[in-house]
């Protein structure tokens, strides 16, 4: 049985290079800038429900189910969350997310992994979806073989 979910997605190696300043102090859960070469996947705002449409009533339950389908689109292109190179987060709840902050990056490792790409977080007045707790957006480059 594989480690994670992921080790059985195909083995494309991960070409990203983060970007740190020299005598920038060190982002944690992100990273400043990431380089990268490779066919790009492109993930539309995806919403923390499940293929039925529903919605755990919770942020972190959510969350967890959003990361969830992100790996799922991802796999489609072949791609892992080693892959990622931003993501764009948009709350209803600003306080929310920052009172969730332990859980989330718990729930973050267990889905995506220890692997951090460029991050931006907007809060939002609301989303389409009623339900929804946050959205996300994301990029990837998986590199060539």
């Amino acid at each position: 049985m594989p480690d994670s979910p992921f080790d059985t997605l195909p083995a494309r190696a991960a070409a990203n290079v983060v970007l740190q300043p020299a005598g920038w102090p060190r982002p944690k859960g992100y990273a400043v800038g990431i380089k990268a070469r490779g066919d790009l996947v492109f993930i539309s705002g995806l919403v923390g429900w499940d293929a039925w449409g529903r919605f755990p009533p919770d942020f972190i339950g959510q969350a967890r189910q959003l990361l969830t389908n992100i790996v799922a689109v991802l796999a489609e292109a072949g791609a892992s969350p080693r892959h990622i190179v931003r993501m764009t987060w948009y709350v209803r709840d600003m306080d929310e997310y920052i009172k969730a902050q332990s859980a989330l990056g718990e729930v973050y490792r267990e889905v995506i992994g220890d692997y951090y790409p460029a991050m931006a977080l907007v809060a939002v007045t609301r989303l389409v979806e009623p339900q929804a707790r946050l959205e996300i957006e994301t990029t990837a480059v998986v590199p060539e073989r």
